[in-house]
């Protein structure tokens, strides 16, 4: 079997197990829908389970994935503008997989309509309605300039523009919980910047799995200097997330009315202490850092084990942040001790269901349909020849 065919076989196996994971997660959706929120783990007090945690995260790395092409297009870089649009294909497809599990989860998703056509501006949600399509609008706009020649010149333009609306849009993402103030473990500042700067990690780490994986169907390598660079810049925003963490869960500390939320996740929360101790810091983060940094472990090997765990420890990352920060109870009356039938004070339990995880993966299959499609149909191979040959 020559290597067009072993290619095509590849693609087609990809093709086929992406698609029905996909539709394995419609199927989830639809059982949902027709017995309703009781066949899941969710209850009055969370409100926000598995399926938000893939889209929060796909929607966020849909943002970040982008900083291939900023770095390539706003800021001149050859290495990283040859990568500009299979980093907006990524970007569309992420976008479209976590927004489908966000109108699935929700319920009733053939209110859409409703919420695009009748607008609160005060509220978040409603600004977020008009972040997304804009910014599913920009990056189409950016692709075709990109892909056709008559338009390169505007490629430079339209990169600047997705830069700032990507940042709007993350800054969104995070202000969200952010301005949620009925949470006590929200209510943050430091969440907008929090959100952009794991996004960048995040992203870059779906984009070089991805990018390997098309070096796999080609026959072909990275080249090493590539790898170097992206691998190191992976390494930098994984520690500059883990230090911003580190800085927002330290401001929370500092402030008394936040000890007992801290205590519960750092040291009291059984599952979420687990989760964010091990899964996110240790494995998600220094896992990475140390595959990345040290010689030893420098290699494609090495930086695709960087890129696996730093997407693990995202998850890990955001289960404890939107189903811990649900799952502590609210402080009514600061000051005091509420207790009632409906268990005020006490913590919330959650135990996802498999319909729940299955719409969470069911994103992510879409998602890799979408690339599968725009990789096989479109050329979005990087250059490095040209790149080799502009640095000659």
């Amino acid at each position: 079997m020559n290597n067009s065919a072993q290619s095509r076989k590849s693609w087609l196996t990809l093709l086929v197990m992406a698609g029905l994971v996909a539709a394995i997660g419609l199927g989830a959706a639809y059982y949902m829908e027709e017995h309703g929120h009781v066949v899941t783990g969710m209850n009055n007090q969370i409100v926000w389970g598995i399926p938000h945690v893939f889209a929060i995260f796909m929607v966020v790395a849909a943002s970040g994935v982008l900083n291939v092409a900023s770095i390539g297009s706003v800021f001149g870089q050859s290495a990283y503008k040859q990568r500009a649009p299979l980093s907006g294909l990524l970007c569309l497809a992420l976008l479209a997989g976590g927004l489908m599990v966000l109108m699935l989860d929700l319920g009733k998703p053939d209110r859409i309509i409703v919420a695009l056509t009748h607008y609160n501006f005060k509220s978040l949600f409603a600004w977020n309605m008009v972040l997304y399509s804009g910014m599913s609008g920009l990056v189409a706009v950016y692709l075709w300039t990109m892909f056709e020649r008559r338009f390169n010149a505007w490629s430079k333009p339209a990169g600047l523009a997705v830069l700032v609306w990507r940042f709007v849009l993350t800054t969104g993402t995070g202000s969200i919980f952010g301005f949620l103030v009925a949470r006590q473990a929200y209510q943050s500042a430091l969440l907008a910047p929090l959100f952009i700067v794991m996004s960048f990690a995040w992203g870059l780490a779906v984009f070089l799995i991805v990018q390997s994986t098309i070096y796999a169907w080609h026959k072909q390598q990275l080249p090493p200097e590539v790898q170097r660079r992206m691998a190191r810049l992976l390494g930098i925003f994984v520690a500059a997330a883990l230090y911003l963490v580190a800085v927002y869960h330290m401001t929370n500390l500092y402030f008394a009315r936040q000890g007992t939320f801290e205590a519960f996740i750092l040291r009291d929360g059984g599952v979420y202490t687990l989760l964010f101790w091990f899964a996110y810091v240790l494995l998600g983060s220094v896992g990475p850092m140390l595959l990345i940094f040290h010689p030893k472990f420098q290699s494609e090997r090495g930086m695709l084990a960087a890129s696996v765990l730093v997407l693990l420890g995202a998850i890990a990352w955001l289960f404890v942040f939107i189903v811990g920060g649900q799952a502590f109870p609210l402080e009514i009356f600061p000051g005091f001790m509420a207790s009632s039938s409906f268990a005020d004070g006490a913590i919330a339990l959650y135990q996802p269901s498999l319909p729940e995880f299955l719409l969470g993966i069911g994103g992510l299959g879409a998602a890799t349909v979408l690339i599968a499609v725009g990789v096989r149909v479109l050329d979005f191979m990087p250059k490095d020849v040209a790149v080799a040959q502009a640095h000659a």
